[in-house]
């Protein structure tokens, strides 16, 4: 059975769209400082590599970022929520490094940032699932990472949820402390993102490179699903 379930009022909003998950298990990713050096490395020519999508002067005109903040005027968000993608192309559109946080984060991110497409990860353990992507009802309990309040969703929102709450927040624009990737994380899956024809070009291509860094880092074989609209 699949780990993702894809509601009819996520398609009513998006009927271009396309979500690939990725689930894995019996990872170990545990950070090892002393690897650090080979996930910077990782990173920094993903970082490289994401100028290709940062062609117009003006950062609000890339295609990317245009394509994904017209996905965000479709559904309510929180103020000033923007893509998951749009985030990581700002810091290598204003200089700023990226990190090593764990080693399934960093991977994720390096495909994120190569292909040009929102890549996210949920600790499967954590989930009382199955995840759904829809739109919530409304006050989906969410706690973000470092928030000591809850900031359940609003109605309306694109959110992933689960029985006990919203997963990710305006699509993937935030994740939620509870179901976030950590070094105890055995058992994941992970999601790929496309709203167009375009994207789901790049989302192939990001789907190939994502289980051979899995293969590559861990030592594991990823199970993919896609869901496309019915």
């Amino acid at each position: 059975m699949a780990n993702l379930v894809v509601d009819p009022a996520f398609w009513d909003l998006f009927p271009d769209a396309q979500i690939n998950t990725l689930t894995v298990h019996g990872l170990n990713n545990t950070v090892d400082e002393s690897q650090d050096p080979h996930f910077q490395a990782l990173l920094d020519d993903a970082m490289a590599k994401s100028h290709q999508y940062l062609t117009e002067d003006t950062f609000r005109n890339n295609p990317v970022v245009v394509q994904w903040r017209d996905a965000y005027s479709k559904f309510k968000k929180k103020k000033g929520a923007r893509s998951s993608i749009e985030a990581l192309l700002k810091r290598v559109d204003q200089g700023k490094t990226l990190s090593p946080i764990n080693p399934l984060v960093d991977v994720y991110n390096s495909v994120s940032l190569e292909f040009g497409v929102p890549c996210g990860g949920e600790d499967l353990a954590a989930i009382d699932g199955p995840m759904h992507l829809g739109v919530a009802k409304g006050g989906e309990a969410f706690k973000p990472l470092g928030v000591d309040e809850d900031e359940p969703a609003l109605p309306g929102e694109v959110i992933y949820y689960d029985k006990i709450g919203a997963v990710c927040r305006c699509f993937n624009w935030r994740d939620g402390e509870r179901t976030m990737l950590t070094e105890k994380t055995t058992d994941a899956i992970l999601v790929i993102e496309a709203i167009n024809e375009e994207q789901r070009v790049r989302q192939a291509e990001a789907v190939t490179t994502m289980k051979e860094r899995l293969q590559t880092e861990f030592s594991v074989d990823a199970d993919v699903d896609t869901f496309t609209v019915a």
